[in-house]
């Protein structure tokens, strides 16, 4: 499956609004170091977020916004900068898996379909990545992190397993299941 090259479009900054008061720690360097990252990586986490959630790019954008955010208050006990966008990659993983959780909880898990609700999340989500979504809604959870930060995100196996705070062997293992059980699902759908 190749990455997605469309970008959801530009998002608001998520601490829009706050204000140096609302943000204990808010210092002018945190701002622009943030916003920084926030205009390099969101785009392509609003992607991760949207492969996670089905296509769902809303609460996809709210997840990424939320992961930026806690970035931003937290920025000062960062203890390393050069490592912001791997905790904003966990971040927006645990966001998803905190909304997936709550989803899960309102709608049994049978009657969930993928959709699209705007113009374009349809172009983003054509009919093959339809079918993808839906077979990767059937993985497991690890395996299913995993092949969407290896293979549809292109993220190399140290990136995934620091993503997934699991070893690169569990990366690999997890990996390797979820394509066989990917290209399984895929194969009985046809």
């Amino acid at each position: 499956m190749e990455p997605l090259t469309e970008s959801p479009g530009p998002a608001p900054e998520p601490w829009a609004g706050t204000g140096s008061a609302a943000v204990p720690g808010h210092t002018a360097a945190a701002e622009s170091q943030v916003t920084a990252l926030y205009a390099a990586h969101a785009a392509g986490l609003v992607r991760l977020a949207m492969f996670m959630l089905s296509g769902d790019q809303g609460a996809a954008e709210d997840v990424v916004q939320d992961a930026f955010l806690g970035l931003y208050r937290r920025w000062d006990r960062l203890a390393d900068p050069e490592r912001a966008v791997a905790y904003a990659r966990s971040s927006v993983l645990n966001g998803c898996r905190d909304a997936l959780r709550k989803r899960a909880r309102k709608i049994p898990w049978a009657l969930l379909e993928p959709h699209a609700e705007s113009a374009e999340a349809r172009v983003l989500l054509g009919e093959e990545h339809r079918e993808v979504l839906v077979a990767l809604r059937g993985l497991p959870g690890r395996q299913r992190e995993a092949v969407v930060l290896r293979h549809c995100l292109g993220l190399k196996e140290e990136e995934v397993a620091q993503a997934m705070n699991v070893s690169r062997g569990t990366v690999k293992s997890a990996s390797h299941r979820g394509l066989a059980a990917l290209a399984r699902i895929l194969k009985e759908a046809q």
